[in-house]
């Protein structure tokens, strides 16, 4: 066996996700077929590149060897990507990564009108993504920071704090007893099945902790949150969701009481002058879907949501 560049794409998935599950699902193949794909790698150089426990998978001292090299030349191949289609296509491509946002679509079309050529890389992992600016994969990303799960900023890192600390609401069946109320209390869904994605960096352990905090143990189901949507719609789940998300017809969107959980909305890039190039494009863009959401007109002041408007924790409710 030969390394090839899929193995050294895998070998830094691994690394950055520091699990074999999200990082079988950020390369889009079966967790099997990733583990044995590791397993000849670690055959062919000759000992075991990561150590597997509960917490996740580390490299070992000849894993962060390979890495070391295997890193730079990732980044050199994709940047010689990016440079050859841009140069074929007579423009230069601004490359972001974003977790999941509403405001996504604002961002780019703004950036389109300001004559920006923005292309669009998704990932739950917040902590991949900066990894991948640091590398030089990607010139800027807009990520969530879980409370209480920091990420691993890399130094070379600039930053920008678009929204210090974003209260997370909760997305329930419309005809749930508890959506007649404005804001729910976690008791009154400690009978409800809980869906949340485990993949996403911090959020599993941010959503223990407030049950414990809280006193319930509900039933939590494992999935992705487009799954959480369309089961919630119908009544099986209930599941955490961002202030910025529309309800729909099956669905409302609720504050949780004294908002327990809570995120940190950035901003990153290699230097300030990439972020100068696209944050008040992105700030614009969350404005707007910030004033057309129920669950932020509820409970911002309307300074916060017109442009110019400070971007900061508006209530006392949000230390």
């Amino acid at each position: 066996m030969e390394l090839e560049v899929r193995h050294l794409r895998a070998l830094c998935a691994i690394a950055d996700t520091g699990s074999l599950h999200r990082a079988a699902r950020q390369l889009g193949v079966a967790q099997p077929s990733l583990s044995t794909q590791l397993r000849r790698i670690e055959q062919e150089l000759g000992g075991p590149l990561f150590l597997r426990s509960h917490t996740g998978c580390h490299p070992t001292p000849l894993g962060r060897l390979v890495l070391s090299r295997a890193r730079p030349l990732m980044a050199e191949l994709h940047l010689l990507v990016t440079e050859a289609r841009a140069a074929a296509t007579g423009g230069t491509e601004l490359r972001i990564g974003s977790t999941a946002s509403k405001a996504l679509a604002g961002w780019l079309r703004r950036l389109r009108a300001r004559g920006q050529n923005p292309s669009l890389h998704m990932n739950v992992s917040p902590n991949a993504l900066l990894r991948m600016v640091a590398d030089g994969q990607l010139d800027v990303a807009f990520v969530h920071e879980v409370e209480g799960c920091p990420l691993r900023i890399p130094a070379a890192l600039r930053l920008r704090v678009l929204v210090e600390r974003e209260p997370q609401c909760v997305s329930l069946p419309v005809d749930h007893p508890a959506a007649a109320k404005q804001e729910v209390e976690l008791a009154d869904l400690a009978g409800d099945r809980w869906m949340i994605d485990p993949t996403v960096d911090g959020e599993w352990d941010a959503v223990q902790r407030m049950f414990r905090e809280a006193g319930v143990s509900p039933h939590v189901l494992h999935g992705d949150y487009h799954t959480a949507d369309a089961l919630v719609a119908t009544g099986e789940v209930v599941t955490v969701c961002q202030p910025t998300r529309t309800p729909g017809p099956d669905m409302a969107v609720r504050r949780l009481k004294d908002d327990p959980l809570g995120v940190r909305l950035l901003a990153a890039a290699r230097t300030e002058t990439d972020l100068d190039g696209v944050y008040p494009a992105l700030e614009e863009a969350y404005r707007e879907v910030a004033r057309q959401a129920p669950a932020y007109r509820d409970w911002h002041p309307p300074d916060w949501l017109e442009p110019g408007g400070p971007l900061r924790p508006p209530s006392p409710a949000l230390p």
